[in-house]
């Protein structure tokens, strides 16, 4: 399925999906900007779910169950700017630059991704054009719409049982070159949830591909937030976990706005 909207052709999108960055509370007043790279299990109907098994189409392979209610909840709690994906992490993972391995991955985890075997270089390069690199343009363009230089936060859930091992970590801090937002946030946890430095993944997972692109690259002061997914199931558990969360980010980032 092919269509062309003004200059534009689409290989994998149709014209009427929309855009794949999904801009939330665009006037916030807040000096921080939200993203939610894997909130969407949306997969376009020209790529026919990726052929994956009918108890798989909504895992958490597909996306990260509960992240986008997480950031919605933050977003209206902190009056941020908010930048969703729409589009399924399987489609194209918007946290994994083109060359990664897993950009487009035909297996996650267990679950195996028939859609995404053997790609030519042709789909790979209608997916980044169509959905990585207008996503990271719009992230970019509400960075610079800041009057004075964004902490940047993104919001990511995690599956409570990976490979058979269950996953005692509840809140993973992550961050990329700058530890500095990570640190001063896990150094404001209590034992409200079981809160680690760099779990269940780390930058040597190549996980923080959005911190380096967007915050590293600009200095802007970061972190990655990873929350198990059984901790989202109901909307009362989102809204203790968001409100755990902006705690913890007004603590840790208070020092930083009393020296501004």
């Amino acid at each position: 399925m092919a269509g062309v909207s003004g200059s534009t052709t689409y290989e994998i999108l149709s014209p009427d999906h929309g855009p794949v960055a999904q801009v939330i509370n665009p006037d916030g007043e807040a000096p921080l900007c939200l993203v939610c790279e894997h909130a969407s299990s949306a997969i376009p109907p020209v790529l026919d779910t990726l052929g994956l098994a009918p108890e798989h189409r909504h895992s958490h392979a597909v996306w990260d169950i509960g992240a986008e209610a997480l950031a919605r909840d933050l977003s209206s709690r902190l009056d941020a700017p908010l930048v969703l994906a729409t589009v399924s992490r399987l489609v194209y993972d918007l946290n994994r630059p083109p060359e990664a391995p897993d950009a487009m991955p035909c297996q996650s985890g267990e679950i195996p991704v028939p859609g995404n075997r053997n790609l030519s270089d042709a789909k790979k390069t209608a997916r980044t054009t169509e959905v990585y690199e207008p996503f990271h343009a719009t992230l970019s363009d509400v960075l610079d719409g800041f009057e004075t230089p964004p902490v940047l936060v993104t919001i990511h859930s995690f599956a409570p049982v990976w490979h058979g091992t269950p996953r005692r970590t509840q809140l993973g801090l992550l961050h990329d070159a700058d530890a500095s937002l990570a640190e001063a946030m896990l150094n404001a946890a209590d034992d409200t949830l079981v809160t680690r430095l760099n779990e269940p993944y780390s930058a040597r997972d190549g996980v923080t591909h959005t911190l380096a692109r967007h915050a590293t690259a600009r200095g802007l002061t970061n972190v990655m937030i990873e929350v198990r997914n059984d901790l989202l199931g109901e909307a009362s558990d989102v809204d203790r976990v968001a409100g755990h969360l902006a705690t913890l980010l007004n603590t840790a980032l208070a020092p930083k706005a009393a020296t501004a």
